[in-house]
């Protein structure tokens, strides 16, 4: 009697730990969405030779580009000059702290290194990044740090020694916000 009380208690929460894994896997979306992406582990073999990774990519990054403005360009801008432009913005160290409060922590950095967790402990920062991106908004352009990142090569298959079976994911500067 004891016995079959136990397996039953043990069976109930062997089902409940299941079904609350089962919750937890739909719910982590990015783990879901990599299972369903990539069901083996792929890239185990030997990656490719560097010399030819670095002239297949440099094929493509390296040409230049020639893009045709359509006519729907004209069209657009016409449409946009009847637009008020907004009143300036002025960001202020309160405006970097809140965004820096909703960033996630461990978000990959780009070449500066710096997670988000660091940018929220150390408040004293917020002033400066208020200025430098009040000077960036001001002089309409960024700096090369914010549009300049680190480049990863992830296996698309098995196939790990063609460079072209890779897919690049560059990490800019989680400083973006």
């Amino acid at each position: 009697m004891i016995t079959e009380k136990l397996l039953s208690v043990n069976q109930k929460i062997f089902c409940a730990f299941v079904d609350l894994e089962k919750a937890f896997d739909k719910s982590d979306q990015k783990r879901l969405y990599k299972s369903l992406e990539r069901p083996e582990i792929c890239g185990a073999g030997p990656g490719p030779d560097q010399a030819n990774t670095v002239a297949f990519w440099r094929g493509l990054w390296s040409e230049p580009v020639n893009h045709s403005e359509g006519p729907w360009t004209e069209v657009v801008a016409s449409q946009c000059a009847s637009i008020t432009p907004m009143d300036p913005v002025i960001i202020t160290p309160d405006d970097v702290a809140e965004a820096v409060r909703r960033a996630a922590n461990w978000k990959s950095p780009g070449l500066d290194g710096l997670h988000h967790y660091w940018l929220k402990e150390f408040m004293v920062c917020h002033a400066v990044l208020a200025r430098q991106f009040q000077e960036a908004l001001n002089q309409r352009s960024l700096p090369s740090l914010f549009t300049t990142g680190i480049t990863h090569l992830v296996p698309k298959d098995q196939v790990t020694t063609d460079p072209s079976k890779y897919r690049p994911i560059t990490c800019l500067p989680t400083i973006y916000l």
